[in-house]
């Protein structure tokens, strides 16, 4: 790592004896139904309680997981609200959370995505937390090039970087990461909380679907790295085809991203889909969804690894996905799913028309997708992973566990 980092004063006794459990801190954003935090907050919800300590930390103290899952009464984040990265209020914010660290007594922060790890990582570091991990799950597509190369500088203070998906590694080691740093972590799904569609009817009648039609959905947040615009081009040429074929776009935007929803909205009025289409906004019944769905489909213009992806072929959804990031390391091609280019709506077209057209391939690729995250992809192995990880990073720096 180079040379050694001063701690920080904080002006504390720091002589109290360590605790038997392990002190872990995680950092996220805010507590959004986004991938990463859903992703995260499950595993965290998970990890041997009786070996781990949580704390947990953000920018933000707000988002619909907050009033969803009991963690939060036993480890309430604590908030470190900045408008900007760097500026005096927020070099005050990390003096504050080098506190909090030394006062806990923190042995492990784990930062995810780039705000969190550009705001924690050097100040862990400065108040001499002995292990310190940074989560990147994209390939930098939400980032400009100046934020890219802040990212990198901070990550060279952590001990280990984990990544969703080996595309994301490589992607990283192309732009001047340290390889033997980067640890790959996929993803991991609850396959207990997908059902294997029967029912529905109240569902469909609360969309306005009708009974039996086939149905093509993205699940997404609805901003332009998602290949929306794609989705719907080609759910037009799929409409022309398939009289009865229904579409789904579910998820909502950022209140920043509300002008994209409506062009969105626009454009598929615009191609005539306003009695095919509906715009569900956010939903809490994914899995309930999933069991109504004929085609997922994952129009993405950048991806790490999508949990939207993994939960369609847990549910035994067949896929049609964008061949980006780490979609090729969920999806064995013709085998479990259909992988085409990106940018390319009539390709999407042709997937889904294959797999409505032929539902015994689509059944196919359904059980296959089924078996597959079983046995690659399941939450277990993530806490498994997750927990040698962070044991093996004491006992290299030296620190009982």
């Amino acid at each position: 790592m180079g040379a050694a980092i001063p701690a920080i004063s904080v002006g504390l006794d720091e002589a109290a004896p360590a605790a038997e459990r392990v002190r872990l801190l995680k950092f996220v954003t805010i507590f959004a139904i986004g991938g990463t935090e859903r992703q995260v907050m499950t595993l965290a919800s998970r990890l041997d309680a009786s070996r781990y300590e949580l704390h947990l930390a953000c920018l933000r103290r707000t988002g619909e997981l907050l009033d969803r899952l009991p963690i939060f009464r036993s480890a309430p984040p604590v908030e470190y609200r900045i408008t900007k990265l760097f500026n005096r209020h927020a070099f005050q914010e990390r003096l504050r959370f080098a506190r909090y660290l030394r006062r806990q007594r923190i042995q492990i922060v784990h930062t995810y995505s780039f705000y969190p790890n550009v705001f924690a990582i050097a100040a862990a570091r400065l108040a001499r937390t002995p292990i310190v991990v940074a989560s990147i799950r994209d390939m930098g597509v939400y980032q400009s090039p100046r934020q890219l190369r802040v990212q990198r500088v901070v990550c060279r203070l952590a001990h280990r970087i984990v990544v969703n998906a080996e595309a994301v590694k490589s992607w990283l080691v192309a732009d001047g990461y340290d390889a033997d740093k980067i640890t790959v972590i996929r993803n991991g799904v609850e396959s207990s909380r997908f059902n294997d569609g029967v029912g529905g009817g109240a569902l469909r009648r609360e969309l306005g679907l009708p009974q039996g039609c086939p149905i093509a959905a993205v699940v997404s947040r609805l901003t332009p790295s998602k290949g929306l615009e794609d989705f719907l081009e080609a759910a037009a040429v799929v409409a022309r085809a398939r009289p009865d074929a229904h579409f789904l776009v579910v998820g909502k935007a950022a209140p920043a991203d509300g002008a994209y929803q409506r062009a969105l909205a626009a454009r598929a009025a615009d191609l005539g889909l306003q009695q095919r289409l509906v715009f569900t906004g956010l939903r809490h019944d994914v899995p309930e969804l999933l069991a109504q769905v004929s085609v997922s489909v994952l129009p993405s213009l950048s991806e790490g690894l999508s949990n939207v992806l993994l939960e369609s072929m847990a549910a035994g959804v067949p896929v049609v996905a964008t061949r980006v990031g780490g979609n090729a390391e969920a999806i064995a091609h013709g085998e479990t799913g259909l992988l085409v280019a990106p940018s390319d709506p009539e390709a999407l077209a042709r997937g889904i028309e294959c797999l409505m057209n032929d539902r015994a391939l689509a059944a196919s690729y359904g059980r296959a997708g089924r078996r597959r995250v079983a046995e690659q992809f399941t939450l277990d192995r993530v806490i498994r992973q997750t927990e040698h990880l962070y044991a093996s990073l004491l006992r290299e720096h030296g620190h009982a566990i």
